[in-house]
């Protein structure tokens, strides 16, 4: 028995979950460049290179830096605007070694990197709000004229749209999810249309739930979907994974029993992180739907059990589907990796709180 809490992926589930997204990519026509800051593991993102992705996207200059010194990758694209002039010296050194892009959604952060790209520009793309409302500018006439400003600074290359349809986690069903999808390839060729004075060449989507729905939609170019490569309890609601495909779990052992409808154990916030907790089952006991989540404080995970079934043992090993597997493979140090059931290595989280 493994020492608990502890997460495990299983490398099968995680092979099938990358070879579909590669082939669907291909099939459709677009580029994948997968979202590494779900795994964060140089040995993960190697393999999607292999399989063809185009390169990789980052959330940080820091992940970027751990994957271009631990793999092949040569054309990253960072999804947050760089600023300070520590970040920006950063980014020149990065730029002598592979090709960097980098979202940006103001005239400022495009005047930042401007110091940065003489004598050779560098790539952005002008991140369009298609519904998430966290960043980006409202798709058509505004972002046409905010990409009009942007293009006229130099050290700069403006190439293209991004947006991310963050907000699709709220589709319950495949059809609002083509919606969503449909919806935000709407609003990025409606600014494309705005901007066809300025020589665009990339529409960029992310977000894993709509990536099966957008490629190939009339416009996109490329899709960088994330958690793919895991799936977890978000992607289990809105449609676009099972209980097969989710590779990442959490192995944690009962702790207490201090009453007959209650389970403790020992995987708490530390572990699990915080996110989804009070919706229903935001995480799942495989193997028990008679188990609900309750709450979670830091070591401690506090599940309510359904009479009639057979009762948890002290010391019995459960395994959890996490709500998110971002924010708990950015919680462990290292990760064990399982095939045929059987743990048979266990890698560092290289790129964690990066």
């Amino acid at each position: 028995m493994i020492d608990t809490p502890a997460v495990l992926i299983d490398l099968g589930r995680v092979e099938h979950n990358l070879e579909e997204m590669a082939s669907l990519a291909t099939a459709r026509g677009v580029a994948l460049r997968p979202h590494i800051k779900t795994h964060k593991l140089p040995q993960l993102a190697q393999r999607q290179l292999d399989l063809g992705a185009v390169g990789l996207t980052c959330a940080t200059l820091s992940e970027a830096e751990v994957m271009v010194e631990h793999t092949s990758v040569r054309d990253i694209t960072i999804a947050f605007p760089i600023l300070g002039e520590a970040k920006l010296r950063r980014l020149a050194a990065l730029r002598e070694r592979v090709t960097v892009r980098v979202v940006i959604d103001s005239v400022e952060a495009a005047e930042a990197l401007s110091s940065i790209g003489t004598p050779t520009p560098v790539p952005v793309l002008l991140e369009v709000d298609t519904g998430l409302h966290r960043m980006g500018t409202p798709p058509g006439l505004a972002a046409a004229q905010l990409a009009e400003r942007i293009s006229r600074r130099p050290g700069v290359d403006l190439i293209g749209l991004s947006s991310h349809a963050g907000h699709a986690y709220r589709a319950r069903t495949p059809q609002e999810l083509m919606e969503y999808a449909v919806a935000e390839a709407n609003d990025l060729t409606a600014t494309l249309e705005a901007c066809k004075h300025l020589p665009l060449r990339e529409v960029s989507v992310g977000s894993t739930p709509t990536a099966r729905a957008s490629a190939g939609l009339p416009g996109i170019t490329e899709i960088r979907p994330g958690t793919y490569v895991f799936n977890d309890v978000n992607h289990l609601r809105v449609g676009v994974a099972t209980h097969e495909t989710c590779a990442l779990t959490v192995a944690t052992t009962v702790i207490g029993r201090p009453a007959p409808d209650r389970v403790v154990v020992d995987a708490g916030a530390k572990v699990l992180a915080l996110d989804g907790m009070g919706t229903p089952d935001w995480i799942n006991v495989m193997g028990r739907p008679d188990m609900h989540p309750q709450f979670l404080s830091e070591e401690h995970g506090v599940f309510a059990l359904e009479p009639g079934g057979p009762s948890p043992e002290i010391g019995e090993q459960l395994r959890l589907i996490p709500c998110h597997c971002c924010t708990v493979i950015n919680l462990a140090d290292t990760v064990h990796v399982t095939t045929g059931g059987k743990v048979i290595d266990e890698w560092q989280v290289m790129a964690r709180t990066r």
